[in-house]
C-alpha cells in the first residue's frame, strides 16, 4: 500500500456519477485486481502506468476553486484508490476542507481504509463493486483475493453510516445462481446496480459476448428477493 496519492486521469465534469450532484472525477493509478472486463487497465498494468503523467494537485484544486457553486463533488476512482492508504485519506481531507463532497469508488479490498474514511467524515458516497459471489472472486478478479476483507467492507457499508451503492458487472461467467448469492451477501442493501458488460477496450475480454438485456432483467428479478432497490445500467 502506498502512503501518497497520484492523480493520473481527470474527467472534469460529470452529471451522472454522483447521484444528484455535478462532480469532477479523478483517477488514481494501480490496482490489486486484474478483472478481465476492466476498461481502465492503463491505470493497472505497470508498463502502461509508468507512462502516465501525474496531474499536479495544485492544478486540480485551482480548477475546483474557480468552479465552486458549479462543481459540487469530487469522485475518486481508479485503479483502486484505497491502495494509497494514508495518502488517499489526506487527499480526501483536502477536498473536504475546500468545501466539496467526496465520492469514493472501491473494490472493497481495504476495509480499514474505508472504515477510516467514513469514521473521519471524509467521504459522502461510496460505490463498491461486488465482483462476484465469494466463491468466484478469484476467477473474476483475476488474482488471489482475501474475501474476508471484501465481506468486512460490505458490512461497513451495510451499517448505513454513509450513503452508498453496490454494483456488479454482468460478466458472462456469472449466472443467475451467482446473482442469487450476491443478493444474499448484500441482503438489505440500500441500492444495487447490475451493469452491462461492454466488450470494447477491456483488459482481456474484447472477444466475450455480453448478455442480452433480458438476461440482466432476470438477474435483477432474482436479486429483488433480497434488495428492494435494484436497477440495471448500460442497456
Amino acid at each position: 500500500m502506498n502512503d501518497h496519492i497520484k492523480v493520473v486521469g481527470w474527467e472534469k465534469v460529470s452529471f451522472i456519477d454522483f447521484p444528484g450532484k455535478v462532480c469532477t472525477i479523478l483517477f488514481t493509478p494501480g490496482c490489486n485486481f486484474r478483472c478481465p472486463y476492466c476498461h481502465n487497465y492503463e491505470l493497472v498494468i505497470p508498463q502502461t502506468m509508468r507512462r502516465l503523467k501525474p496531474i499536479p494537485e495544485d492544478e486540480v484544486f485551482s480548477w475546483l476553486e474557480k468552479r465552486k457553486g458549479v462543481i459540487e463533488a469530487v469522485e475518486i476512482t481508479g485503479g483502486e484508490p484505497t491502495l494509497h492508504g494514508k495518502g488517499l485519506l489526506e487527499f480526501m481531507q483536502k477536498v473536504k476542507d475546500k468545501g466539496f463532497l467526496v465520492k469514493l469508488d472501491t473494490n472493497g479490498s481495504f476495509p480499514d481504509v474505508l472504515e477510516r474514511a467514513i469514521s473521519h467524515g471524509l467521504v459522502d458516497y461510496v460505490a463498491m463493486d461486488v465482483k462476484a459471489p465469494i466463491d468466484k472472486y478469484p476467477e473474476i478478479a483475476g488474482t488471489k483475493v482475501d474475501t474476508n476483507e471484501i465481506k468486512k467492507s460490505i458490512f461497513i457499508l451495510l451499517r448505513g453510516e454513509v450513503d452508498y451503492e453496490f454494483r456488479t458487472t454482468a460478466f458472462p461467467i456469472l449466472g443467475i445462481e451467482d446473482f442469487e448469492k450476491i443478493g444474499q451477501l448484500i441482503k438489505g442493501a440500500k441500492k444495487y446496480y447490475i451493469q452491462q458488460f461492454r466488450n470494447k477496450h477491456t483488459f482481456s475480454a474484447d472477444n466475450v459476448i455480453p448478455y442480452p438485456p433480458n438476461k440482466l432483467k432476470e438477474f435483477a428479478e432474482a436479486v429483488k428477493k433480497y434488495i428492494k432497490n435494484v436497477a440495471i445500467r448500460g442497456v
